[in-house]
């Protein structure tokens, strides 16, 4: 056979002068860092040649700088089986929701539970196989669908369940020592199931909840009222985010719009559609006012994207990823602007850094594990530890049990603290009470330095709810709502200029404390009256065994005789034969 020389030239790319190379072998070619010597063109012939005159100049460089970033070599590092958290029955429901919940004290994890919903709560240092007895929270008719603890107090967390209902629980120090059925409060408003929780970043006891009837409510958890209520949705919400200061609110409903809320005036100030895909999206506030999204597209692609509160419709970056179904959660640490993306089913974590130069969001690297990840959890900065350097650490729920604890590092040989690594971090004390930010006050965020490392200095602080008054007047209700008793002090005075402010009556009490006192009495009454009771049945019983004779051990005992008292004793007490 046969074979002609010419037919291979013409077919060969590399010889061909008509034709190119493949696409990838050009791009293999850009991405080289190598530099090539000035050529000129024959003439006669279209081969190029180099430049006799120029051989002697000193080729110029074509390279790519790389990007300084402090954070371009972190890396994931899973902690060993015996440091985790084993045999936990993650919960089986569709729902999109991350099923984890940490802060700095506890870890809570959804699961399974016959006969209604529940969630088991550990604390940090119950690491290993958790029994299967293990006492749960679990008061809820219905399966438990979204957890969250509250920024300002570590012992406090809430949940929302298909039953319909919000309930607010109270965990002791030290985790539970028997199953929780009794919260310290229900807040009830939601005609259809809750998907979700989030608690208000500077205000104390603002929690925010989002129902299946496309209804939102902003709840005083310390008083158990609806503050607000939010119904602009047309569909059923995704997630809801809130900026850094509180004061504006960032939704994604499956109507696939993304809306930025003022929440205190119910307006929705600037909305788009975010990711033309029909499943569910997600979206977050960046600290300096950005909105990065996760969705996807036409095509059910995964993608994300970078948007500016101006111009929502318009996106900065959208880079799409992968074709794969599960939602991605966008986690955010505003202190490193690190964004990590976490798929449910995913065996892997995604993190990039935002920064002002293009291409905005920088891909760093990626965290791979063999096993799915069903839900996870992100630590509060507070809770990392400052001497490994660590800058995140994650909690994956898998389909076998186990919850593996991921950390996140930056390699430093110093072991020192590092101050650019952790500026002042969010702390655990609220800027606002809920009052004030519902009059219309907006703060930062509390922050603290992380130097020396995080130690809780204060003890559980218990969460107080006091129930208002109904059927209060308009003027009653004002005065309950003032900032704090001082200024109830000093508008009194006010209102009785000729009195001295240490001559001034205490404030009137109301309704329902009376109520509370008053049955606090009929209480403290009974218990009285049962103990009178039981006094007089002990000294009946004395009298009785004083009274009966001894048994005899040779001789059998004699006729039972009704025992009674004696009566000459009666008549030295000065009491009646039937008295004691």
């Amino acid at each position: 056979m046969e074979v002609d020389a010419e037919n291979i030239k013409r077919h060969n790319s590399f010889t061909s002068p008509n034709r190119r190379a493949p696409i990838s072998k050009r791009a293999g070619r850009e991405r080289c860092h190598s530099y090539h010597a000035p050529t000129i063109k024959n003439p006669k012939s279209s081969v190029p040649t180099k430049s006799k005159e120029n051989c002697l100049e000193v080729p110029r460089m074509s390279f790519r700088v790389v990007r300084s970033s402090k954070f371009r070599h972190v890396y994931g590092q899973a902690l060993k089986r015996e440091q985790c958290y084993d045999n936990i029955r993650v919960s089986k429901s569709s729902w999109d929701s991350t099923f984890c919940a940490v802060n700095p004290k506890f870890l809570a994890i959804i699961v399974e539970s016959a006969g209604g919903g529940a969630f088991i709560v550990l604390p940090h240092n119950k690491v290993g196989r958790i029994p299967a007895d293990h006492p749960l929270v679990g008061g809820h008719k219905g399966p438990v669908l979204d957890i969250a603890w509250c920024p300002h107090n570590d012992n406090v967390i809430a949940s929302g369940s298909e039953d319909c209902v919000v309930k607010v629980w109270q965990i002791p120090d030290g985790g539970l020592s028997r199953t929780l059925t009794e919260p310290v409060v229900d807040l009830v408003y939601h005609q259809r199931r809750v998907g979700l929780v989030l608690w208000h970043p500077t205000a104390q006891n603002v929690l925010l909840t989002a129902g299946s009837d496309n209804q939102i409510a902003i709840w005083n958890v310390g008083t158990g009222e609806v503050l607000i209520t939010l119904d602009c949705h047309p569909d059923l919400i995704y997630s809801a985010c809130w900026n850094w200061t509180g004061s504006k609110l960032l939704t994604t409903c499956r109507d696939k719009k993304i809306r930025i809320i003022d929440p205190r005036k119910g307006e929705v100030e600037s909305e788009a559609i975010a990711h033309e895909g029909s499943k569910a999206s997600r979206a977050i506030f960046l600290k300096h006012g950005l909105v990065f999204t996760t969705g996807f597209s036409r095509m059910s692609e995964r993608q994300y994207s970078l948007r500016t509160p101006d111009a929502l419709a318009e996106p900065i970056v959208t880079v799409e990823i992968d074709t794969s179904n599960g939602v991605m959660f966008p986690l955010y640490d505003p202190d490193t602007n690190l964004v990590y993306l976490c798929g449910k089913g995913d065996s892997v974590i995604r993190y990039f850094e935002v920064t002002p130069e293009p291409p905005f969001v920088h891909y760093i690297n990626t965290f791979q594990t063999p096993d799915p990840q069903r839900g996870i959890g992100m630590m509060p900065k507070r809770g990392c530890d400052v001497a490994t350097c660590e800058i995140a650490k994650f909690y994956r729920l898998n389909n076998s049990g186990l919850c593996q604890v991921v950390s996140m590092t930056v390699p430093r040989k110093s072991e020192l603290f590092q101050e650019d690594l952790y500026p002042d971090t969010l702390s655990d004390e609220a800027s606002l009470t809920a009052d004030e930010w519902l009059q219309g006050e907006d703060a930062e965020p509390c922050t603290m330095s992380l130097k020396g490392g995080y130690v809780s200095g204060r003890a559980a602080t218990q969460l107080h709810v006091t129930k208002k008054n109904a059927l209060a007047t308009t003027k009653d209700r004002d005065k309950d709502r003032s900032p704090t008793p001082a200024a109830k002090l000093d508008r009194h005075a006010d209102s009785h200029s000729g009195t001295p402010a240490s001559a001034t009556p205490p404030p009137a009490v109301s309704a329902a404390v009376e109520k509370q006192l008053s049955d606090l009495v009929d209480e403290i009454r009974k218990l009285k009256s049962v103990i009178v009771k039981q006094e007089n049945r002990i000294r009946a019983l004395e009298a009785v065994m004083k009274a009966s004779p001894l048994p005899q051990p040779a001789s059998p005992p004699p006729c039972a005789a009704p025992l009674v008292p004696d009566a000459t004793n009666h008549e030295t007490d000065g009491m009646a034969p039937d008295e004691v």
